[in-house]
């Protein structure tokens, strides 16, 4: 694929229970301002594993991309843009940004304040493992709070599956965000990753912040405009 207008691809990366059709609004958005877009398959296996599938759509982009990920998409674009050459900036929307060694899974029990794990779904696959899901009754008070309650219970349908691995697989090798710009948009009200984590994760990572008051773990689809801005923002600020 190749950008348009000299403005950079932006690669959206979807998180745990959702897809790529949370993006839609942002990603109307962003193609109405001429950016070039494209929501990248992320399997929700295992953070090296999806890393893996991002970084080989990364590599079949021509020119500068800014790298977007929400929720877990934080933790696998942290990982795929580590081994990318042409990530100019990593946008994080309520996301992870672990470091090296560490698990999504403990990082969400280091502040108080998430009710992920009293609001999962659990369903067992064969060989033992197990796919998590937010059990679609709690998606909208505990997900999505400042969503429309007609359009949650769409996205607790529409919800992908991440495996227990996922969340439990420490973060490997080097994290795009140490040599990269990051930019974080931290929603304010969120009861799956607590806003204190987000904030510790953001400031460690010398990250350019703004935070969403009152905004639920779908920021991204409660606030499509405030989010399009950040991206550009992020684009403009690292352009060249």
């Amino acid at each position: 694929m190749s950008p348009k207008h000299g403005l950079p691809t932006v690669v959206l990366v979807h998180g745990a229970f959702a897809d790529s059709s949370g993006f839609n609004a942002v990603a109307a958005r962003l193609l109405a301002d001429g950016y070039p877009v494209a929501a990248a398959p992320n399997p929700l296996r295992g953070v090296a594993s999806d890393a893996a599938q991002v970084k080989a759509l990364l590599d079949s982009i021509e020119g500068p991309v800014v790298l977007v990920g929400h929720s877990y998409g934080g933790a696998v674009i942290s990982a795929a843009a580590a081994a990318s050459e042409n990530v100019r900036a990593l946008v994080y929307l309520a996301a992870f940004v672990p470091d090296t060694g560490e698990a999504v899974g403990d990082l969400v029990t280091r502040f108080p304040g998430s009710t992920v794990n009293e609001s999962l779904k659990v369903v067992p696959l064969p060989g033992g493992q197990v796919d998590l899901y937010i059990e679609p009754s709690v998606f909208h008070a505990r997900f999505a709070g400042d969503v429309p309650a007609e359009e949650a219970a769409l996205f607790a349908i529409a919800q992908r599956p991440a495996t227990g691995s996922a969340f439990g697989e420490p973060a490997a090798g080097p994290q795009a965000w140490h040599t990269i710009p990051s930019y974080n948009l931290i929603s304010g009200a969120d009861l799956i990753i607590p806003p204190a984590l987000q904030d510790f994760m953001a400031k460690r990572a010398n990250s350019t912040v703004q935070t969403v008051e009152g905004a639920s773990h779908m920021v991204f689809v409660s606030h499509p405009d405030t989010t399009v801005a950040f991206i550009e923002r992020a684009a403009h600020e690292t352009a060249g």
